[in-house]
């Protein structure tokens, strides 16, 4: 697609993100936070702000007008535009770009690159190979997809990986046998969506040995969890969470938008999941800040984070660290 004024940007392999605010400022992130840029062809007033948000959308097919003044649009690669126009804001138009990340790192890279520490690295191939169901959480650009990613580069080459994306970012993964699925908004008629909860169900139909969730945002949690209480092991799902600690609370959270009570979603999400993955962006990168588990105590579901990590000394680990890495990487191993 065509990014106008933005066009000498959009092919630095290091970006991530770029953002036009109200006032026509550009802000871009390489990796390591936002910082202003200052295009040759600046957006001089409000109204050409809005008309290239407009143009934007259009080209993905969303509609952005004072009848429908938001629009959340994406591309087949992968690329997500995010747009509001006035009055929501005060004036033209704001803009967020999201770009799917060109390279594709592997462990190794990922541990060079400072996201793990290299005593980890057994155990999170282990944790694949052992084919443990994992939850990835962090917030927005903390590196959730670059960890999926990579970890899915660790899967044997004969599994067949079943996708199921909002947006299209996983893309290739170098291999015959996957199917990847994405979900697809109403028209301008309010017809023909397709939401992750259907896309979910669909993939138990298409018979998976592993099944991979983006991100899990809404009702589609009740789905995910009975098929990984069903006998489907080594899937992968990332949701936005601040901290292994408050991961139960986000998952009952959504559970409740799918009619599952708490106790229901505790007792599913228990046996569920075999780890949680949570990674952390901060001034000196991103990391993986914390390796946990969920369990059930005192009736209510809870996060127990059994390694720590700040992205620059030597992990603190629980007493549990050690049955746990050695649990995953004897399986590994066998």
């Amino acid at each position: 697609m065509a990014f106008g004024p933005l066009e000498y940007l959009v092919h630095d392999a290091a970006l991530t993100d770029v953002a036009v605010t109200c006032d026509g400022r550009v802000w871009a992130d390489y990796g390591k936070g936002m910082v202003q840029e200052h295009p040759r062809i600046p957006f001089r007033s409000p109204e050409v702000i809005r008309e290239y948000a407009v143009q934007l959308c259009a080209q993905l097919g969303r509609r952005l007008d004072d009848a429908c003044p938001i629009a959340d649009a994406s591309s087949v690669e992968g690329v997500r535009i995010h747009a509001v126009i006035a009055p929501v804001v005060p004036q033209g138009a704001a803009i967020s770009i999201r770009f799917p990340r060109q390279e594709r790192f592997d462990l190794r890279q990922l541990h060079e690159r400072g996201l793990f520490p290299a005593s980890w690295m057994s155990t999170l191939r282990g944790l694949v190979r052992g084919r443990a169901n994992m939850l990835i959480t962090g917030g927005t650009g903390a590196g959730k997809t670059t960890l999926l990613k990579a970890l899915l580069g660790e899967c044997d080459s004969g599994d067949r990986i079943v996708s199921v994306e909002e947006v299209r970012e996983l893309g290739a993964l170098g291999r015959g046998d996957h199917v990847s699925l994405m979900s697809r908004e109403a028209n301008v008629e309010g017809a023909g969506a397709v939401g992750l909860t259907e896309l979910v169900k669909a993939t138990l139909r298409m018979r998976p040995d592993r099944i991979i969730l983006g991100e899990c945002r809404g009702a589609e949690i009740a789905d995910l969890l009975r098929a990984l209480n069903s006998g489907h092991r080594g899937g992968m799902v990332t949701l936005h969470a601040d901290g292994v600690g408050r991961v139960p609370s986000r998952l009952v959270s959504l559970g409740l938008l799918a009619g599952l009570e708490p106790a229901a979603l505790s007792t599913l999400a228990r046996d569920a999941f075999d780890a949680v993955l949570h990674l952390e962006r901060s001034k000196h990168g991103r990391h993986i800040a914390q390796i946990g588990d969920l369990h059930v105590a005192q009736g209510a579901l809870a996060g127990r984070t059994i390694a720590r990590w700040n992205g620059r000394e030597a992990p603190s680990h629980t007493p549990e660290w050690a049955a746990f890495s050695a649990q995953w990487t004897e399986n590994a191993a066998a």
